[in-house]
């Protein structure tokens, strides 16, 4: 039996993630863990998370995963939600600290300034409940979800890449944003698939079947 290793390093919606999982894709063996072995050996990697980019960094340190997760990353499907995408990249305005460096860019917090919507009232911050998201082109993730379907989110920084080429998908909060990527084996989002009904399970059904 094939195994998705959903990373668990201390934060994030782990349980939900995997149920989600067991959802759309019975004959796979979901396991939850913080065994860099077990990472190694699994077939596919999920990096769930929510929090603070330094509290993310430090537990990953924490547990031997850094390296571990660089690794999947670079060998086999990798699916990165919320902090999972912004651990990617290189540097964090939260908390200064550095990411993986897997995807060159910032993460970046919601800009004061810009906090409002088109009739000039003001956005809260952090960016709370469900919003669309707007396809940067065809991929395979994206398969059978409409352009500009509606996702959950949660959260007050989002990742500014370096090379346009890895954008995946945007959304419009004050200021329009990055909201998924990939490269490679790599496909990473924002918002919560597992808390989005049934987009959310369709992408997660999607990931369990890709091929890059």
């Amino acid at each position: 039996m094939k195994t998705v290793a959903i990373v668990d390093y201390g934060m994030g919606n782990l349980r939900s993630v995997a149920k989600a999982v067991e959802h759309v894709a019975p004959g796979w063996q979901v396991l939850v863990s913080a065994d860099p072995l077990a990472l190694a050996a699994a077939d596919r990697i999920i990096v769930p998370g929510q929090g603070a980019m330094p509290d993310c960094m430090r537990e990953l340190a924490a547990r031997n995963l850094t390296e571990a997760v660089r690794r999947a990353a670079a060998e086999k499907p990798f699916l990165g939600i919320c902090i999972g995408l912004q651990m990617l990249f290189a540097h964090s305005e939260e908390g200064d600290v550095a990411g993986l460096g897997l995807l060159p860019g910032t993460v970046r917090r919601f800009p004061t300034a810009a906090m409002h919507d088109a009739a000039g009232g003001r956005l809260k911050v952090p960016h709370m409940g469900w919003n669309e998201v707007r396809q940067s082109g065809p991929h395979p993730l994206w398969q059978g979800i409409a352009n500009g379907e509606r996702f959950y989110f949660v959260h007050s920084y989002y990742v500014a890449p370096d090379d346009p080429q890895v954008v995946a998908g945007t959304t419009q909060y004050g200021i329009a944003f990055t909201s998924a990527v990939t490269r490679a084996n790599i496909f990473a989002v924002q918002f919560h698939p597992e808390k989005s009904a049934a987009a959310g399970l369709q992408l997660l059904a999607n990931f369990m079947r890709w091929q890059p």
